[in-house]
């Protein structure tokens, strides 16, 4: 048998002897990697849900939107928008739409909704999928129809209203006949927010409708491939000339998601510097518990001590139990880390993904955090004069 093994198996009857102290100390290893490895999955999580938003729509879509800086009596038209397709052969199709939200009463109950006004190729850009009934066309211009999302379907349902397709809604003072409704469309990505509780009419009823009826973005498919850059100076060029050197800014969803990942990562960090804070918490517990450790066997390592073991042995023996505590407790936090951000993924009804480099992470950490917190109390163990140890 080996030294290391001899040391290891002394080391493991140590702990084992003094179960409940050692448990004391394994509870704050495992708080401390547990937080750590959680957070760091749980960040890792969200930012693949993130980008899974941006990619289920797809990177060829890209948002224009007016300059705040911009002059207001400079707007977007249609014509000039639809234009743009046949000028530009980077942009394949293009989705302008106005937004304005309102409230939507239904007898003693009452919703917050978003009043859309869309073109046909809105539902293509935006991966949205009828349940029922059909999408708003061309040839619904003017007329008084409506799309609703699934939140304000079930609402609706839910205030007495039987069927859905066919039936009315009256916003504003006009009533709108609905002719579809969405399935449930994750929030995100460069979609526009609430479609969920939206009620999507043609733009142009809404370019009449609406108190300000001014388009506000446009959303538009490019050619794969074409440089941002290049993508960008077309797009300015063609809006300066067209519109009275109207500014404009351009939002891809490549951009985005680069942005997103950097973020993400100073996310990421943030929580595992929140979470160390529980792990130096633990491995101070760590490194006390192995001080009163060395102080209860003072006759035990002076009798060692006085048998002929060197210091290097002493020392040895004291580092094996700081890490092997350590390991044990970083193995129970990374099944409690990846055991919490699993349940967060499941509650959130995201995709769950195991960040390998977490548990790497996990275990590395573990191993640090028993050398560091355990040398101080070995060393300590092992200068102790050997008379004195055996006299105590």
């Amino acid at each position: 048998m080996t030294l290391f093994q001899v040391n290891f198996r002394e080391a493991f009857r140590s702990l084992w002897g003094s179960r409940q102290r050692s448990l004391l100390a394994l509870i704050g290893i495992v708080i401390g990697i547990g937080s750590v490895i959680g957070m760091v999955s749980i960040g890792t999580i969200v930012q693949q849900e993130a980008i899974r938003q941006f990619k289920d729509m797809g990177v060829d879509i890209i948002t224009i939107r007016k300059s705040f800086s911009e002059n207001r009596k400079s707007q977007f038209s249609m014509g000039i928008i639809m234009r743009i397709t046949g000028e530009k052969r980077n942009i394949l199709d293009v989705a302008p739409y106005l937004t304005s939200g309102t409230e939507l009463n239904q007898g003693r109950q009452k919703i917050t909704m978003e009043q859309m006004g869309v073109t046909a190729s809105f539902f293509d850009l935006n991966k949205l999928h009828i349940h029922q009934g059909r999408a708003v066309s061309e040839l619904d211009q003017h007329r008084y129809f409506c799309v609703v999302g699934a939140e304000l379907a079930d609402f609706l349902q839910k205030t007495g209203t039987a069927k859905i397709i066919g039936s009315q809604i009256t916003a504003d003072g006009r009533a709108f006949t609905v002719i579809g409704v969405l399935d449930n469309v994750a929030e995100g990505g460069l979609r526009p927010y609430g479609m969920n509780r939206a009620m999507i009419i043609p733009i142009s009823t809404a370019l009449r409708k609406f108190q300000n009826p001014e388009i506000t973005t446009i959303m538009a498919r490019v050619a794969p491939q074409v440089p941002i850059a290049e993508l960008k100076a077309d797009i300015l060029d063609y809006f300066e000339k067209k519109a009275r050197g109207m500014q404009v800014e351009v939002t891809s969803a490549e951009e985005l998601i680069e942005r997103m990942k950097k973020q993400m990562q100073m996310f990421s960090l943030l929580l595992g510097a929140i979470g160390s804070i529980a792990l130096i918490v633990g491995g101070i517990g760590v490194m006390n518990v192995m001080l009163i450790s060395v102080s209860e066997r003072r006759s035990e390592i002076g009798l060692r001590r006085a048998l002929g073991a060197q210091q290097s042995d002493i020392q040895s023996q004291f580092l094996i139990e700081s890490v092997i505590l350590c390991l044990m407790g970083g193995g129970i936090g990374i099944t409690l880390g990846i055991g919490i951000s699993y349940l967060f993924a499941f509650f959130s009804k995201w995709q769950f993904i195991m960040s390998y480099s977490s548990v790497a992470l996990g275990f590395g950490v573990s191993t640090v955090v028993g050398v560091f917190c355990g040398f101080y109390p070995a060393r300590t163990a092992a200068r102790l004069d050997p008379i004195k140890a055996l006299r105590s």
